[in-house]
C-alpha cells in the first residue's frame, strides 16, 4: 500500500484497528554495489567498533551491522522537521509547537531531548512569567495519557516522538515514542569471521611543509597563541610533548595541524553489504493508548492528527534524502520508489 486514506487512518486509530504502519526502503552505497560503507561507531572498552546482530533476512538467519540505530534514526526525523519548519513548509508551519528563543537562535520542542518538558524550556519565561509557573505550561505538565489534549494543541511532537517530564517532584508523565526506525546492512561476507573488522589506513600530507620540527620554546609560543581555540585534552597532550622536548631538543608540530602524519593502519575499516535496509514503524497501538477527552470517534480523530505529521517528515526525508550520508564518509542512495513498501497491519 503506497496510499493512506483518511478512512484507513481513522480506522487504524480506533479500537481494533491496524497495529502498525511500516515503511521499508532498500538503500545502496552511492558509488555502487562495489562500494563499502561506514556504519555507526560504538565504544567497547577503549576501542571503537561496529555493532553486529543476527537478523532474519529472506527466510534465513544473517549477520547484519547497525548502520543507523533507533536514536539516530529519530534524530534524522527531527532534522527533517527542523529544516522544513525553517524553510516555511506549509503543513508543518500550521502544526502547534513550542519555540524557545535564545539570543542567537530559536529551538523547537522536537529538537530538544525531553520535548515539551526539556530543561531549557522549564528554565525559560512566558510573557515574563517563569515557564513552570505559567498556567498554559502547567497544563502541559499536568496532562496524562488519560487526557493529553493540552499537548495535542501545543506540542503534538511530544506525543509522537516521545517525551518525559523526568525531574518533576510528582506526576512525571512519560509518553513512549510511537515511531521507531533503523538502518541495517546485511554483510556481504556471511562466513565465520565476518565480524572481524579490517584496519583502514589514514595519513595527512602537508604540502606546504611535510615536516615541521620546532623547539620547545617555539612550540610553547604557538600553543599560547591558540590556547583559546584548543580542547583541554589537546592542550594537555601538547604540554607534555613540550616538557619532553626540553630534554630531547625538538618536537613535531603535527598536534597543531602542521606537517604530515605518516600513513598508519589504525582506523576502522569499511563494511561491504549486499543489502542495506531502512525501516520505520509507526505504532497505532501506542497512539491508541492516548486519549484526548473527546470520547470514541473524537479520540480517534485526535490520534489521526498525529500520524500525518510523521508521514510528512518521512516524505521530506525520501525526497531530500535521495543521497543521504551513511556516516563517516560513506554515502547511500534510495532505490527507485517501486522498491519502497508501505503497509498497515
Amino acid at each position: 500500500m503506497n496510499h493512506l486514506s483518511l478512512d484507513t487512518l481513522l480506522a487504524a486509530c480506533s479500537p481494533g484497528g491496524s497495529s502498525v504502519l511500516t515503511s521499508v526502503t532498500p538503500l545502496a552505497p552511492a558509488a555502487g554495489e562495489h562500494a563499502a560503507i561506514a556504519p555507526a561507531r560504538y565504544v567497547s572498552g577503549r576501542n571503537s567498533t561496529y555493532a553486529f546482530e543476527t537478523r532474519y533476512i529472506d527466510g534465513e538467519a544473517a549477520t547484519v551491522t547497525i548502520v543507523d540505530g533507533k536514536a539516530s534514526s529519530i534524530n534524522r526525523l527531527e532534522e527533517a522537521f527542523s529544516l522544513a519548519f525553517r524553510e516555511g513548509n506549509e503543513l508543518l508551519a500550521r502544526t502547534p509547537h513550542i519555540a524557545l528563543q535564545y539570543p542567537d537562535r530559536i529551538w523547537f520542542d522536537f529538537e530538544l531531548p525531553h520535548r515539551f518538558a526539556d530543561g531549557h524550556i522549564r528554565a525559560g519565561t512566558i510573557d515574563g512569567t517563569p515557564a513552570t509557573d505559567h498556567a498554559a505550561y502547567r497544563a502541559l505538565r499536568d496532562s496524562s495519557p488519560a487526557n493529553a489534549r493540552p499537548l495535542l494543541e501545543a506540542s503534538p511532537f511530544s506525543l509522537v516522538l516521545g517525551s518525559w517530564d523526568s525531574t518533576r517532584k510528582s506526576n512525571q508523565v512519560r509518553y513512549r515514542s510511537a515511531l521507531v526506525g533503523e538502518i541495517i546492512g546485511v554483510l556481504a561476507d556471511q562466513g565465520p569471521n565476518n565480524t572481524e573488522i579490517a584496519a583502514r589506513g589514514a595519513a595527512r600530507f602537508g604540502s606546504a611543509s611535510p615536516s615541521v620540527q620546532l623547539s620547545a620554546t617555539d612550540m610553547q609560543a604557538l600553543l599560547d597563541a591558540q590556547a583559546d581555540e584548543l580542547s583541554p585534552k589537546n592542550i594537555d597532550e601538547i604540554t607534555k610533548l613540550i616538557a619532553a622536548a626540553k630534554k630531547s631538543g625538538v618536537i613535531s608540530a603535527s598536534k597543531l595541524g602542521l606537517g604530515s602524519i605518516p600513513p598508519s593502519l589504525n582506523g576502522l575499516g569499511m563494511v561491504a553489504c549486499k543489502k542495506i535496509i531502512r525501516s520505520h514503524v509507526l505504532s497505532f497501538s501506542a497512539l491508541r493508548q492516548i486519549r484526548f477527552g473527546a470520547q470514541g470517534e473524537g479520540d480517534a480523530a485526535c490520534r489521526a492528527l498525529l500520524a500525518p505529521r510523521v508521514g510528512r517528515s518521512r516524505a521530506l526525508k525520501l525526497r531530500a534524502g535521495s543521497a543521504r550520508q551513511l556516516r563517516s564518509g560513506g554515502e547511500g542512495r534510495a532505490h527507485p520508489r517501486p522498491g519502497r513498501e508501505v503497509r498497515a497491519r
